[in-house]
């Protein structure tokens, strides 16, 4: 089965899509990019079946300072 070709779009309309593009992506802030990250992290430790390298768990710290 052929893939339908791209369609190439050139001159000023093609520099209109990008930049609206570009703010669509660029519209969410970075400290709420972070947070989907890190919450994206805490669900896929719990799949007991995942692929892949394992995240290795965060050593206990050693200096006694932090234990009071």
């Amino acid at each position: 089965m052929k893939s339908k070709p791209v369609e190439l779009i050139e001159g000023p309309k093609a520099l209109a899509r990008f930049n609206t593009a570009m703010k669509t992506i660029l519209s969410v802030p970075r400290s709420e990019m972070l947070r989907r990250e890190e919450e994206y992290k805490k669900q896929s430790a719990l799949n007991p079946r995942k692929r892949g390298p394992k995240s290795k768990p965060k050593p206990a710290s050693l200096d006694p300072a932090d234990d009071a």
